[in-house]
């Protein structure tokens, strides 16, 4: 083969149409056999025997992707093999590619009759994105590439209304969705006509299977953490650290995750990790946190440290000591590191796509290691134990639930009765 794939990946191939969702995990191969698809089976081309043969019927290719692939060329290296370039001048073809971030999805709205792939799953809600989407949908064939298809069934909506299931999100509430009472946000208490939804989530769902030649071995380890402080922040709602009251859940939640995320014992305990495993990859949420980090661990002597957040996109040292300090909002998709097998989670995200994104980073095909270690620090605190409950739940963490079960225990009571 000129391309190389494997047999899951033809599988996949000769499942997808136009509208399909491709999942597979971090490191799966997507990217690859969604250009195959494209250049094969959309624009008429060869590149998985053994002669090349260009494309017959070519169409323009549009990828929209993170910007920070986008910015670092990845795609460029997924194209080479297939001859093609963003550079007009070097496609055999001669038509387009187009590579550009979900910021800019509105730039291409008004293409029309070319190929898109989405790549990573953005759309949720209804916002300018969607729009954008929905557009695009219409005057394109397209799929998409993602490694967490959605958690809920309101997480399918852009991809049902676009496939043309649905006129609108709000056709689909209005049939599939009831809403708790009970509560101040608006909670699905259940979902109607689910047979339904499931035959339409086979349609559009090909999954990508591949046989992982890793085993990840994953830990957590408790930490402890202020109690007193922490129940009178509950108590009280009161800032420990602005000394003002906390008026809303969002503030509520900051000031707890502080409080549990900057236990000393949490920051000697990853420490110490990290001496045990002298190449390790930390994430963290906040800025706190990072500077906490930094503090500690750079007096570890023979240690290169490199930080990857919104300031700083360094590379993975290449020492044969270093510790790579990564912000999950900056960092958790779109780069791979496969001289390591240890990751730790300084403090757990509260999205769970986020979560599975991150430790994908090491996760690749091409790793050299076996076994995989996954440290996740946390804590025997309520706000510890609700984020290891939903995100095992593959759920997201929900700060007005938390802040409503804390808080306001009848209304708490109310929505667990709800839910039972």
């Amino acid at each position: 083969m000129i391309v190389e794939v494997d047999k899951n990946q033809i599988a996949a191939i000769n499942k997808l149409r136009s509208g399909s969702i491709l999942c597979g995990g971090t490191g799966s191969g997507k990217s690859r056999t969604a250009l195959v698809y494209y250049f094969e089976r959309v624009c008429g081309g060869e590149v998985t025997s053994d002669i090349f043969k260009i494309m017959t019927r070519p169409r323009d290719l549009y990828i929209i992707t993170t910007a920070f692939k986008r910015d670092k060329f990845e795609w460029d290296l997924e194209l080479s093999p297939f001859l093609l370039s963003r550079n007009e001048d070097l496609n055999m073809s001669g038509n387009k590619v187009i590579i550009d971030s979900w910021n800019n999805i509105r730039k291409y709205v008004g293409v029309i009759g070319a190929f898109f792939i989405f790549d990573e799953q953005h759309l949720i809600g209804s916002g300018a994105w969607v729009k954008a989407f929905y557009a695009i949908s219409k005057q394109n064939p397209w799929i998409l590439l993602t490694a967490t298809p959605g958690d809920t069934w309101m997480d399918y909506i852009p991809v049902f209304v676009a496939n043309g299931f649905y006129k609108n999100k709000t056709e689909f509430i209005k049939r599939h969705v009831i809403y708790n009472r009970y509560v101040s946000y608006p909670l699905v208490d259940r979902y109607l006509e689910t047979k339904r939804l499931v035959y339409l989530k086979k349609q559009i769902l090909i999954n990508l299977d591949y046989e992982k030649q890793t085993t990840s071995c994953e830990e957590i380890v408790y930490a402890d953490y202020d109690r007193a402080a922490y129940y009178y922040v509950v108590k009280n709602r009161w800032d420990i650290f602005n000394n003002e009251p906390i008026v809303n859940a969002s503030k509520f939640v900051h000031v707890l995750r502080k409080l549990v995320f900057t236990s000393y014992d949490r920051i000697a305990k990853v420490k110490q990790y990290c001496i045990d495993h002298p190449k390790s990859i930390i994430f963290y949420n906040y800025n706190y946190e990072l500077d906490l980090l930094k503090e500690w661990l750079s007096d570890l002597d023979g240690y290169s440290i490199a930080e990857h957040n919104g300031f700083k996109h360094e590379s993975v040292p290449t020492t044969s000591q270093w510790i790579y300090l990564v912000q999950y909002n900056s960092g958790s998709e779109a780069w791979n590191c496969i001289t390591t097998d240890t990751m730790i989670f300084y403090s757990m995200n509260p999205s769970y796509k986020i979560m599975v994104q991150a430790a994908g980073r090491i996760d690749r095909r091409n790793t050299p290691f076996e076994k995989l270690y996954y440290l996740k620090m946390s804590s025997k605190s309520p706000l510890d134990k609700k984020l290891e409950k939903t995100l095992s739940e593959k759920r997201d963490f929900n700060e007005v639930e938390f802040f409503e079960e804390n808080t306001c225990p009848l209304i708490g009571e109310k929505r667990k009765k709800e839910n039972t």
